[in-house]
């Protein structure tokens, strides 16, 4: 800090939460079996938690309890913790009444006890030279994690991953979860990591605003080089070539026209008094952690081909992957009808009597690591069944699929095999790169706020399969504009949610969509520690929403300057722009001037 030419000391934030908003409510079905056995199917993310816990509710040993899960309508980290108290009461009613229970949260419910993302409140102190290089940060985080910890201690790990985005010189930090009279709060999709990119555009815009620089400029500026990320991410950083994001960061401005539509946004505005439209791109810097999941495939006697594994369906394409993987793996076998295996695969539900170890489905890297379960599992199935092709590859000259598998029963060759893929220090941790650029139009009568355009550049590495990974950039954006733009979950003085139905919870809708939506995969080659060179898709994309935040602000931030301009030179100006989160449209209408036309009314009376 004493190398800074310039300090901004004690700036504060707040940061509200965000309810899930799944399709389907947390739910459970428990159904007595026979030895004193129960069946439990749960709509949960990690359905080996909820069976140790239901076994010890019960009082009986573990292996009197199964919990199957076919898939979820949706989770986005809602049905980690949370369902496992639902599927534990159900299974506990079923145990004392000895006949089936189901139990389905109606949306109030389901709002008030689900908890959402964690409020937090952050203290700021950063110094920087006069170029607008950043020197150093001191961060005091508030994390408001409700009446219990539940899963609370991972935020601090997530939050430090987004926030080490820029190159900070030193970073100083302390992290406190808070117990307060709130519902517990749970993991929702990019846990901490979201809050995290918002502190660092916030730092960055105040530093811009102090000196009235171009806010891009201190973005460039502050941009990690390779050494600085060895610096911060050490054991994540990779290769010099593996770091993309400068690569990223100028094909996006070229792609997009970045520079070009500025200068037609500062021409729009200078032409417009009721509309104001703002521009902004935004990197982000993702650090993942792999985990291990195990993996089972199996063979059936006519060829058809059945798959189980750890990993939870949720609508991220996680079946999807698997059963290309699946196809892939056993197509090394290389004989006749491999090229249509993909139609044979069928993936089935999670049982935790089956696969064991199942572990969590979160944080963007089951899908990749279930993959490479089978991939394993594959591997192995090859193996066994390629010295009998080649036998049998002596006598007849074509060979078929189902014949080959045939001959594999009749020879009694193990067609099922199981594994249980562990990342090693290699491959555990990497980290995702992206960009975006977005530009929004801010209607200053109504505060309404409408996304013109989005530019995105996401790299993949060599993705598994682009029209599932497309999805999910897109999803997650559009899930990142309704926490910093639309999403209110507010709580009274007493603790209790205050806005618990569909009528007073706004979420994004078509409308909130931008209007023109560019999504590219940027394809970074080869990646020797990644599963089929790939990379994780389902959070990181969430926290590039923070871009539509920033835009809105530099549009606020033009028509506060022409209200000044409107009300004499003794009018105190300001040119930073304390935009809350979410910017709903009272929000933004307020900070754009209430009596804006009352002024515009004057001014033109004084004028004339």
């Amino acid at each position: 800090m004493a190398e800074a030419d310039h300090r901004i000391l004690n700036s504060q934030i707040k940061l509200g939460s965000q309810y899930y908003f799944y399709m389907e409510t947390q739910t459970a079905i428990a159904v007595p079996d026979e030895d004193n056995c129960m069946e439990v199917y749960s709509s949960i993310q990690c359905p080996e938690f909820a069976h140790d816990t239901i076994a010890r509710c019960l009082g009986v040993p573990a292996h009197n309890v199964r919990v199957k899960t076919r898939r979820l309508g949706g989770g986005f980290g809602g049905k980690a913790v949370k369902s496992i108290a639902v599927a534990s009461a159900c299974a506990v009613a079923a145990y004392k009444l000895n006949r089936p229970v189901r139990i389905y949260m109606d949306r109030k419910t389901d709002m008030i006890m689900s908890g959402g993302r964690h409020p937090m409140k952050i203290t700021y102190n950063v110094g920087f030279k006069s170029t607008g290089k950043i020197t150093a940060l001191k961060l005091d985080i508030l994390i408001d994690s409700g009446m219990f910890v539940d899963v609370s201690p991972i935020l601090s790990d997530h939050m430090l991953g987004s926030l080490k985005k820029y190159d900070w010189g030193a970073l100083s930090f302390d992290i406190k979860l808070c117990k307060t009279n709130l519902p517990s709060r749970a993991a929702m999709r990019a846990p901490g990591d979201v809050q995290a990119s918002y502190i660092a555009e916030v730092v960055i815009e105040h530093i811009a605003s102090t000196f009235s620089m171009d806010v891009d400029s201190i973005r460039n500026i502050n941009l990690h080089t390779h050494n600085s990320l060895n610096l911060f991410f050490a054991s994540a950083a990779g290769e010099p070539l593996e770091y993309t994001l400068p690569s990223i960061w100028d094909k996006l401005a070229s792609t997009s026209s970045f520079y070009h539509r500025t200068k037609m946004v500062k021409e729009f505005n200078r032409c417009h008094k009721w509309k104001k439209r703002g521009i902004s791109r935004v990197p982000i810097v993702h650090e993942v952690k792999m985990r291990s999941t195990p993996g089972k495939v199996s063979i059936l006697r006519d060829g058809s081909i059945v798959v189980e594994v750890g990993g939870i369906e949720m609508g991220q394409g996680l079946w999807t992957k698997v059963k290309q993987m699946t196809a892939y793996g056993l197509g090394l076998v290389k004989c006749g009808g491999t090229q249509d295996l993909l139609e044979k695969v069928r993936v089935i539900e999670a049982d935790t009597l089956s696969v064991i170890q199942g572990g969590m489905t979160a944080g963007s890297t089951t899908s990749v690591s279930s993959c490479e379960a089978v991939r394993l599992c594959c591997k192995v199935l090859v193996e066994r069944l390629v010295p009998l092709k080649q036998r049998l590859m002596e006598q007849i000259r074509s060979l078929e699929w189902e014949t080959l598998i045939l001959e594999a029963y009749r020879n009694s060759v193990n067609l099922s095999a199981s594994s249980l893929y562990v990342p090693n220090f290699s491959t555990m941790h990497y980290l995702n790169y992206a960009a975006a650029v977005s530009e929004v139009e801010v209607n200053l009568i109504t505060g309404e706020t409408t996304i013109l355009q989005t530019d995105i550049i996401y790299d993949y590495g060599e993705s598994l399969n682009p029209a599932v990974d497309l999805g999910q950039i897109e999803g997650a954006y559009v899930q990142g504009i309704g926490f910093f733009m639309l999403e209110e979950y507010n709580t009274n003085s007493d603790g209790l949610v205050i806005i618990n139905n569909t009528w007073t919870y706004k979420i994004p809708t078509v409308d909130t969509i931008p209007k023109q939506f560019n999504v590219e995969i940027f394809n970074s080659g080869n990646h020797k520690n990644r599963v089929l060179s790939s990379k994780a898709s389902g959070e990181p994309p969430l926290t590039l929403a923070v871009s539509v935040h920033c835009t809105t602000r530099a549009a606020i931030t033009e028509a506060r300057r022409q209200l000044v301009s409107w009300s004499g030179p003794n009018e105190a100006s300001s040119t930073l722009v304390q935009l809350e989160v979410p910017a709903t449209m009272p929000v933004v209408k307020e900070l754009c001037g209430l009596d804006s036309v009352q002024k515009f009314l004057q001014w033109t009376i004084a004028k004339n």
